[in-house]
């Protein structure tokens, strides 16, 4: 593959996780698939989280009070991806919530509207992500917690692309079937990248042993939600690899601010 090609992936996975403004030419005679451009997840997620991390950086600049610059970099952040990523959680949620078999689940993860169980689940994992986005602010200041936020991103879009590449579609007519599977040296590049810059921004700013526990919290949280996705439905949907990244990014930030 040349550089070119490369640069289509990520900008190709980029427009698919977010609503970023990407140029037309990395998207001309494309056919919308990402079995290939899935490898570039984790990198994309460094796009998907630069401007919630920068604000943050901003904000710490100007001395800014560390809980309102936690929640203004989540209404950031879910600004550029469209709340695509709760918007699985939530319907998740819901399916898992409700009684009933796999068609049941199904059909409830296709209807638009939220549940209880959808609205439980956001608001736990909004608030665990702010409130320990805030004493990662406190704690380890505005540039470290940029650092920080690009490594989540990576790493929990990583997990993405294992999701995805662990189950067969649950369904044939579903966004994540469309798109096409990740190929197997796809999700193995995802998966190494986004551990790497996790590791290496983590590194940086709270050290070895905290970086290595967090990475572990988000792999076990990952596997133990795609073990319930297979036991339930046998299979994944766009919805549940949604949920993968919120599940992987929320278990992250928790860990590392109990353990700074």
């Amino acid at each position: 593959m040349q550089f070119s090609d490369y640069l289509d992936d990520l900008m190709r996975a980029t427009g698919f996780l977010s609503r970023l403004p990407l140029p037309a030419r990395h998207f001309e005679g494309h056919d919308g698939t990402l079995s290939r451009a899935s490898a570039m997840f984790a990198a994309a997620g460094l796009l998907v989280a630069l401007p919630a991390g920068a604000l943050v950086w901003l904000l710490s600049v100007l001395d800014a009070n560390a809980a309102l610059s936690a929640l203004l970099a989540l209404v950031v952040l879910i600004g550029t991806t469209g709340a695509l990523h709760e918007d699985g959680l939530a319907d998740s949620a819901d399916a898992f919530g409700a009684r009933g078999g796999r068609d049941h689940m199904l059909d409830i993860m296709k209807d638009s509207r939220i549940g209880a169980y959808g609205v439980l689940a956001l608001v736990m994992t909004f608030g665990l992500r702010a409130v320990a986005l805030t004493i990662i602010i406190a704690v380890t200041g505005g540039l470290n917690t940029l650092l920080i936020l690009l490594g989540i991103a990576a790493v929990s879009r990583g997990a993405m692309t294992w999701h995805w590449s662990r189950l067969p579609s649950a369904r044939a007519d579903g966004v994540a079937s469309a798109v096409g599977a990740p190929e197997p040296a796809a999700a193995r590049s995802a998966v190494v990248t986004g551990a790497g810059l996790f590791l290496a921004m983590t590194i940086l700013t709270t050290g070895v042993l905290v970086a290595i526990a967090a990475l572990a919290l988000v792999a076990v949280a990952s596997a133990q939600w795609t073990a319930a996705v297979r036991a339930r439905l046998q299979g994944h949907t766009g919805d549940t690899i949604g949920a993968t990244q919120q599940i992987a990014e929320t278990a992250g930030l928790v860990t590392l601010a109990l353990l700074l």
